[in-house]
């Protein structure tokens, strides 16, 4: 029990240095899908977006997986799609077990629908979302993903260009926040990505375990740095578009 507390409020401090203050209802909406679903922000499971969360593609396959899903089947509705208009509509069906009858999802996608950073890749778009969907439906997954709401979950151009940050060596002392270097870049990330400090600055310190920053040791202070830039850059980045089939 006392470690399910501590996560939650890991799971807290974290969603608060990456979105600020949240309500008291969007916080018992993560509190229900950390504990039903062992959802964790930090691994960029669910995404806070216009005031609700939602799933990731990445979060939904690796579920499947640890079920022990027996199989996803994926095809195109030809009858409903327009290939010459970038207009497509899959048909998924996600089977639990080998006696499972099936979870049936539909996504489509079209250029009006698709942020323009995927512009002619409809057809995996399109593939993504039904297999999401269906995935939802097996696994009672309430919430929406993030790749079934279209443009508005996609990175804006200027957050890909600046999405991967060039490696900074170490070389600080204890004491210093790990040093000038990663001080400098995990400011970077900070503005990058328009955190809260005071919130990134409360999460590193316990992430680090310890009672203060500045009590962290060089090399925690580095991989706690490390594990905020890998989340962002996972953020930041368009999920994958064609979904792992899983064989029986």
């Amino acid at each position: 029990m006392n470690s399910d507390r501590y996560n939650f409020a890991r799971e807290i401090r974290f969603a608060k240095s990456l979105h600020g203050d949240l309500s008291k209802p969007v916080l018992l909406a993560l509190r229900e899908l950390i504990q039903r679903h062992q959802i964790s922000v930090t691994n960029d499971d669910v995404r806070y977006l216009d005031g609700g969360w939602y799933v990731t593609h990445s979060r939904l396959l690796r579920l499947a997986d640890r079920r022990r899903c027996a199989g996803i089947h994926c095809r195109p509705v030809l009858e409903s799609s327009d290939p010459s208009t970038s207009r497509w509509v899959f048909r998924a069906e996600v089977f639990k077990s080998r006696a499972c009858k099936g979870f049936v999802g539909y996504g489509d996608a079209d250029p009006s629908n698709v942020s323009p950073l995927v512009h002619g890749a409809e057809m995996r778009v399109a593939e993504t979302r039904a297999v999401n969907r269906a995935l939802r439906k097996a696994y009672g997954i309430g919430i929406c993903s993030v790749e079934e709401i279209g443009s508005f979950a996609e990175p804006s151009p200027q957050s890909l260009e600046s999405k991967k940050l060039p490696p900074q060596p170490v070389n600080g002392k204890n004491g210093n926040y790990g040093g000038p270097k990663v001080r400098d870049r995990l400011c970077q990330l900070i503005r990058q990505h328009q955190l809260d400090a005071n919130l990134v600055k409360s999460y590193a310190v316990e992430f680090c375990g310890t009672k203060t920053l500045r009590e962290a040791s060089r090399e925690q202070v580095e991989g706690f740095v490390t594990h905020l830039a890998d989340w962002a850059e996972k953020r930041s980045q368009r999920p994958a578009l064609s979904a792992e089939q899983l064989s029986p």
